[in-house]
């Protein structure tokens, strides 16, 4: 008798995917850069798109979210490549430019996940940093209904919100995921 395997979906796939490269990072396998570039290829061969329409799902509202911050971390990378801004400069400041884009929708999904949750079981706060530019701008949001579910940003329209919803806590952390948060790539 054959039994018939239903086909994987997209969830599964993309967070079966990122759970491996984030072992494979932990456990000092790959780097933060390959970890970016292996998820953002990823993404590419499988020709992932982002859910366009409501987040009525936690599912729609962590993939989106991590869809657009893949994009964002692995455009603004590829801004910063030296050889890539002396021999294309034009071309350094698209990724610049397509890294801004994905940021911002990355906390428009990020604020519509929320709001699916009714902020409930969320914290927010400020975390310690080595990098001058996010000091005093990172903040991490956990979602504690969800396990391992880690959110950052440094929109500072979501701060406001965060901080209406009373979810905001003042104060500096250290991150869940310090040594992710900070090693360069």
């Amino acid at each position: 008798m054959l039994k018939y395997k239903m086909p994987e979906n997209v969830f599964d796939k993309f967070f079966e995917h990122r759970n491996s490269l984030i072992l494979q990072f932990k456990n000092g396998d790959i780097t933060k850069r390959e970890f970016l570039e292996e998820h953002y290829h990823f993404i590419q061969k499988l020709k992932l798109q982002p859910f366009k329409n409501k987040i009525d799902s936690f599912e729609k509202g962590i993939y989106n979210y991590q869809y657009y911050n893949m994009l964002a971390k692995y455009c603004y990378m590829r801004s910063k490549d030296r050889k890539l801004i002396n021999k294309h400069p034009q071309v350094a400041r698209k990724y610049s430019s397509k890294a801004v884009h994905y940021y911002n929708q990355k906390d428009w999904s990020t604020i519509r996940l929320l709001e699916h949750l009714d902020f409930q079981n969320v914290e927010a706060y400020f975390i310690k940093v080595r990098s001058r530019a996010l000091k005093d701008k990172l903040y991490e949001i956990v979602l504690y209904d969800f396990q391992d579910v880690i959110l950052h940003s440094k929109s500072e329209s979501m701060l406001e919100r965060l901080k209406s919803e009373g979810v905001f806590e003042e104060g500096i952390r250290k991150s869940l995921i310090d040594n992710y948060i900070n090693q360069k790539y």
